[in-house]
């Protein structure tokens, strides 16, 4: 297949999502790695082929290809151009009605369920990864998703961590109903549910060990709050599932069609100024392109062009898309579908902080506010064996001393080769 990679929209530690057009028009996101860093993206391309839920993002195909002689991994994926739920969240002013809220997690529920029933643990369930498309909430980035079988390293984002995950014991689909419900505080609130708790390594321990469940919203119903506690029940064997929680009173009278869609659904993002999603295609790096860039020539192009495309999909407040020399044609260079190991010890921990690079093995006898030395002035060599394999090997300062506990043996702050707020977790 010919196609065109339009600029970059998103960014991880190890892969670039860009939009892209095929030589017909038609749009679609293109998740890229190189092929020898690949490993996390092919399983993902291996869950999301398998699949098939009007509220999980749609799988497009995969290809090789050789750019810039380096052979590289592209997974295709639908293009959702509404943002994600916490860009919503900001757009309202912080917090979403309740209505809005019951229209939300009904929809997720569904696609969650729907993962539940293949087998599949999402492992990392919140705002940032629920996408509104036309048609309602479609779960995306399944980049820390594993067979419920397996098991392999903890994953995820910390602050929506369930207390058996936060203690290394397990990670199964109870562990996504209790990051369902810290998602509904988040899009009551406008924050994650221990906003008091400005350190990764103390949330943790405070989520598995202190007793403590995050407070439902004041201004809650009463259904709403009796759904939240049937989510947020720390004992996991009490939780309920996905298909109990459809049952709820909480959302039973709950409007939910593919095929249609209320207007708080989609009212979004008609105008804006600033980035919404990794999906989006005003989101892209614009620190990276210079205003001579974006307003460079126009070059003519045929009705189905990319340029053409996407200008007819974007409203005046967007960045302008009528420039082509951001967009490198690719084509399969014929190379066999990748039989690369897909490494079961490696996944991404998503924790704020404010660190570069530290590595410790620390007991869980070790773990305390004692043992977490703010401002400290450290450095350490990190050789790729450290972070399993990533091919680093330098020296980088660190302003918090982050540790591992319990189960964990590395904890391993990426900041220089990852975007900020990430971590690798290897165990």
């Amino acid at each position: 297949m010919e196609w065109s990679r339009g600029p970059t929209i998103g960014r991880g530690s190890s892969a670039t999502v860009s939009v892209a057009a095929s030589t017909t028009g038609d749009l679609f996101a293109v998740k890229s790695a190189e092929l020898s860093r690949s490993s996390l993206l092919q399983k993902e391309q291996q869950f999301l082929s398998q699949l098939s839920s009007p509220h999980i993002v749609q799988y497009k195909g995969f290809e090789i290809t050789s750019e810039y002689n380096n052979p590289t991994y592209n997974l295709f994926m639908e293009y959702i151009p509404g943002g994600s739920i916490s860009d919503k969240i900001e757009k309202e002013g912080g917090s979403l009605d309740e209505s809005t809220i019951q229209l939300y997690t009904r929809q997720i529920l569904t696609g969650l369920d729907y993962l539940h029933l293949n087998g599949l643990v999402h492992c990392d369930i919140k705002g940032e990864n629920l996408l509104l498309g036309e048609n309602g909430v479609k779960i995306a980035d399944l980049g820390c998703a594993k067979r419920v079988e397996e098991t392999s390293a903890i994953s995820g984002t910390p602050a929506f961590m369930a207390p058996e995950v936060a203690r290394g014991e397990k990670q199964g689909f109870e562990a996504d109903v209790w990051a369902l419900g810290c998602t509904i505080i988040e899009m009551a609130t406008g924050s994650h549910p221990w906003p008091e708790s400005n350190n990764p390594v103390s949330t943790l321990y405070r989520i598995g060990f202190s007793g403590d469940v995050p407070e439902p919203p004041a201004w809650f119903s009463d259904e709403a709050t009796d759904f939240l506690s049937k989510c947020l029940e720390r004992d996991c064997k009490e939780r309920w599932t996905a298909q109990q929680l459809m049952k709820h009173p909480f959302l039973e009278q709950v409007f939910d069609s593919n095929s249609a869609c209320p207007d708080q659904l989609m009212d979004t993002f008609t105008h804006r100024d600033s980035p919404v999603s990794v999906l989006d295609q005003g989101f892209w790096e614009s620190v990276e392109e210079s205003e001579d860039q974006r307003n460079s020539t126009h070059v003519s192009s045929s009705s189905n062009s990319p340029a053409e495309r996407i200008t007819s999909l974007t409203s005046s407040d967007l960045p302008t898309w009528d420039w082509d020399e951001d967009w490198v044609t690719v084509r399969n260079k014929d190379i066999e579908e990748s039989s690369t190991t897909v490494e079961q010890n490696d996944r991404e921990l998503i924790i704020p902080a404010d660190s570069y690079m530290f590595s410790a093995d620390v007991g869980l006898e070790d773990v305390g506010s004692s043992s977490i030395a703010m401002n400290e002035d450290l450095s350490t060599d990190i050789s790729a064996d450290t972070i399993g394999g990533g091919g680093v090997d330098s020296n980088y300062d660190s302003t918090d001393f982050l540790m591992s506990f319990g189960n964990y043996e590395n904890l391993i702050v990426l900041m220089d080769i990852a975007p900020p707020d990430s971590l690798l977790l290897t165990v």
